[in-house]
């Protein structure tokens, strides 16, 4: 679900609406599906789908401690998916952790990440789009 932050293969099913009771709304919904999804991995652990929509929800949340070890998850499971890395970048960024962030985003694209203007944009990566090693890595890369 692509959305501010967590890049993924789906699209948007979360508006962003100005009014309270929207908001309101939206955030229930999220409730709704962090505890749907929750019950769905307590069966089946290591279902990627699954763990992919619970890291976006639970950044979309703001819970990003338990966002990253859903992407560390991920990465386990799925070593050579540089959208697994991506999103775990993400994480350590929302975090404040760049040297770990900058590791893992090199390595997403060194496994085939090649989006390059949502990478410029992505707020989840703000902590880090200003660090000379985040401009040096799409220098090195987007020419590729």
């Amino acid at each position: 679900m692509a959305h501010p932050g967590k890049h993924s293969n789906e699209g948007s099913e979360h508006a962003s609406i100005g009014h309270p009771l929207a908001r309101l709304a939206d955030q229930n919904q999220l409730d709704f599906e962090l505890e749907f999804f929750g019950d769905i991995l307590k069966r089946y652990v290591d279902f990627v789908d699954v763990l992919r929509v619970m890291g976006n929800l639970l950044t979309l949340k703001g819970r990003y401690v338990d966002g990253l070890q859903i992407d560390r998850r991920l990465v386990q499971l799925r070593p050579t998916d540089p959208l697994s890395h991506y999103n775990l970048a993400c994480s350590y960024a929302l975090l404040k952790r760049p040297e770990q962030a900058l590791k893992i985003l090199r390595r997403a694209v060194e496994l085939g990440y090649r989006d390059f203007r949502y990478m410029r944009e992505d707020r989840d990566l703000e902590s880090i789009r200003h660090d000379p090693r985040f401009r040096q890595l799409l220098r090195e890369f987007e020419s590729r």
